[in-house]
C-alpha cells in the first residue's frame, strides 16, 4: 500500500508538471497577438491594424506585411511549445533518476527507472523533430519589426508553408501511433516485467498516454489554418498540404440515436 502511494504521488506529481507546460505553450501561441491601436514596446513603436502588427516607419504596407508578421508569429509560438516539452521531459527525466539513485525502495526505483526512461525517449523525439524550418535561418519577430533584419514575401511564404507541414506531422496519425506503441510497451513492462498486476500496467498506460496525448494536441496548428487562409486569398488550391481543417468534431443528435465524428 505504502509503494503503491508513492507510486501515486509520483505519477500525479508528472501530470501536474506536464500541464503547466501545456499551458505554457498554449500561452506563447497568442504572444504578439495587438488590439487595433498604436502600441510601444521594447523601444519600438508599432501601428497595429487588425492582426498585423506593422513598426512605425516601416516601407511596408499592411498588405505585403501581414504574410511575415504571422508567418514569424507562428514560428515563436512553435517555439515556445517545442521548447517547453524539451525542458519539461528533461527536468521529469533528471527528477525521477535521483529519486531512483536515492531510493532504497525496489518498486519505487523500478517505477522511477521506467519513467525516467520514457520521458527520455519524450525528450529525445523533440530533438529529432525540430521545428521545421529552423529558426536561426529566419529573423525573429522582434528582429523584423526592429528592421535589423529583412524577410520578403516569399521567404515568409515559404516559411509559413514549411511550418504547416511540420505543425500537420506533428497531429498526424503516425505521431499518435508511435508514442502509443511507447506507452503500450511501457505497460506490459509494468505488468509482466515487473510481475505488477494488470491494473498496475493499465495505470503506467493512461498515465503516459495522457501525457503524449496533451503534447500533441497542445501542439500549435495556427501556421496550418494561417497557410489555408493565405494561399486561398491568393487563389491557390491547399489539396497537398490539407484539404479540411486538422482535427475537426461533428456531431449530429436525430430521432433514435446520434452520431459523433472526429476527422484528423
Amino acid at each position: 500500500m505504502k509503494n503503491s502511494c508513492k507510486w501515486l504521488c509520483s505519477s500525479t506529481t508528472l501530470v501536474l508538471i506536464f500541464f503547466l507546460i501545456s499551458l505554457c505553450a498554449l500561452k506563447g501561441q497568442g504572444n504578439g497577438i495587438s488590439e487595433p491601436g498604436t502600441e510601444e514596446s521594447g523601444g519600438i513603436e508599432w501601428q497595429v491594424a487588425g492582426d498585423a502588427t506593422i513598426p512605425t516607419g516601416s516601407k511596408c504596407s499592411e498588405d505585403t506585411c501581414e504574410i511575415q508578421l504571422t508567418a514569424l508569429k507562428d514560428m515563436a509560438g512553435a517555439r515556445v511549445w517545442w521548447s517547453a516539452w524539451l525542458a519539461g521531459y528533461s527536468a521529469a527525466t533528471a527528477g525521477q533518476a535521483i529519486v531512483f539513485f536515492s531510493s532504497d525502495d525496489r518498486t519505487l526505483r523500478q517505477d522511477m527507472a521506467l519513467g525516467a526512461a520514457t520521458t527520455f525517449l519524450g525528450a529525445m523525439n523533440q530533438l529529432i523533430t525540430p521545428i521545421e524550418p529552423k529558426p536561426r535561418d529566419y529573423p525573429a519577430y522582434r528582429e523584423y519589426v526592429s528592421g535589423e533584419m529583412p524577410l520578403s514575401s516569399d521567404q515568409a511564404a515559404e516559411l509559413l508553408r514549411k511550418l504547416a507541414a511540420w505543425e500537420k506531422e506533428g497531429r498526424s496519425w503516425k505521431t499518435h501511433a508511435l508514442a502509443g506503441a511507447v506507452n503500450l510497451g511501457s505497460g506490459l513492462i509494468t505488468w509482466l516485467g515487473f510481475r505488477r498486476t494488470i491494473w498496475a500496467g493499465v495505470a503506467n498506460f493512461a498515465l503516459n498516454t495522457a501525457v503524449t496525448e496533451a503534447q500533441i494536441w497542445t501542439q500549435p496548428m495556427k501556421a496550418v489554418r494561417d497557410y489555408e487562409r493565405f494561399t486561398r486569398g491568393a487563389g491557390q488550391g491547399t489539396e497537398s498540404l490539407t484539404s479540411r481543417r486538422v482535427g475537426e468534431w461533428s456531431w449530429s443528435i436525430h430521432t433514435g440515436g446520434f452520431y459523433v465524428r472526429y476527422v484528423f
